[in-house]
């Protein structure tokens, strides 16, 4: 801005420009009004104080102007920053769900060997367990056909037995009938 209030052709920002080609274009359409209207000392007094004012308010919008693109900028940065924070988080999920991964593969792999111990060991006890049943059965079968040859002999005792009084019961009569003949 030169020392008069007025600024460099260039050196403000587009929005400052625009704002004061606004004003200039109010300024022109007060002043047709003014000459289609009758002049009065009031009303071109208004119009003084009116484009006082817009000179003021341009300075105003000027920084409303800067005022917004600063608070673009920040709110552009904290998106900016999210964004980071989002990625950063997404980073560290990911690390956690890979670290997870092969400590949960790890684990797995361990159980499952834990797993295989008490099989094998629960084998060999079931292993001897049937060896001693087979063993056992065996020794039943024999016994069982021990027992079946005890109990066959001892019916044929007792066939003889039987059979024997009866034999000499009839020798016995066969002699006294001989003998009475």
């Amino acid at each position: 801005m030169h020392a008069w209030g007025r600024s460099v052709p260039g050196a403000e920002p587009a929005c400052a420009q625009r704002a004061r080609t606004r004003r200039r274009e109010k300024t022109k359409w007060s002043d047709r009004e003014s000459q289609v209207s009758s002049p009065s000392v009031a009303t071109s007094s208004a119009n003084r104080q009116l484009m006082m004012l817009e000179g003021k308010s341009g300075s105003c919008f000027s920084s409303l102007d800067s005022s917004i693109d600063i608070l673009k900028k920040r709110a552009q940065e904290l998106i900016e920053n999210i964004n980071e924070s989002r990625q950063k988080d997404h980073a560290l999920m990911t690390n956690f769900r890979d670290s997870l991964k092969i400590k949960v593969s790890d684990l797995t792999e361990k159980l499952e060997e834990r797993m295989y111990q008490i099989y094998n060991y629960h084998n060999k006890i079931i292993q001897e367990k049937l060896q001693e049943f087979t063993q056992k059965m065996a020794k039943i079968s024999h016994l069982e056909t021990e027992l079946k040859q005890v109990c066959y002999t001892v019916e044929t005792v007792y066939k003889d037995l039987c059979v024997q009084p009866e034999a000499t019961t009839l020798e016995e009569e066969q002699i006294h009938k001989d003998g009475e003949c």
